[in-house]
């Protein structure tokens, strides 16, 4: 038992580092980046208030699990806004390795537990990992609303872009949020 919690509250500690990673997007008010600790715990209470706009089929308690150690990643690939172009083979082999050696962090069965959970949000076929990356993929576009723009800006995204790199995946988990969202993001692109 000792060593389990010496395990685990070593895990705890090195998740920590969450909070250093920052993100492209910035919080409401434009006062300074999102880190993904943030990221992390707003996902996963967009999760549970929205979760009626889910498929039936949909767990919300394994969403939010998935919400809450999806980035965990990102303490040692780093975050790559989804606006940036990069070397997609590469840096989702820095991803598996960094959920091999922070999930092994654990004591075994929660370690597997942890890393099975992430390996599903990433392949993103299950009805709850659908849902969980439409979520990950739409608090960004709602930061961007509420800062007029936001990153958007930044990397010069145009509407057909965010259709083709959120867009689509927001819809597949829950079509009524793209719809919705889609609607407030829509005069941020609108040409005089």
């Amino acid at each position: 038992m000792t060593e389990n919690l010496e395990q685990q509250f070593a895990f705890l500690q090195e998740i920590d580092k969450l909070k250093q990673i920052t993100r492209a997007t910035e919080i409401t008010g434009g006062s300074r980046k999102e880190n993904s600790g943030e990221h992390s715990w707003h996902i996963a209470m967009y999760a549970l208030i929205l979760a009626e706009h889910a498929a039936p089929d949909v767990d919300i308690n394994r969403v939010i699990k998935m919400l809450l150690i999806h980035d965990l990643v990102e303490i040692d690939a780093g975050d790559v806004p989804i606006h940036q172009q990069i070397d997609v083979e590469a840096h989702e082999a820095k991803e598996r390795a960094a959920a091999k050696r922070i999930f092994g962090m654990l004591p075994q069965d929660q370690a597997e537990a942890l890393h099975d959970l992430w390996t599903e949000f990433e392949a993103s076929v299950t009805p709850d990992a659908i849902f969980a990356k439409s979520i990950d993929r739409v608090q960004p576009v709602l930061l961007n609303i509420a800062n007029g723009g936001g990153s958007w800006t930044d990397y010069n995204v145009t509407l057909e872009q965010l259709e083709h790199r959120v867009g689509q995946k927001v819809a597949r988990g829950s079509r009524s949020i793209w719809q919705f969202v889609r609607q407030k993001a829509v005069q941020f692109f609108e040409t005089v």
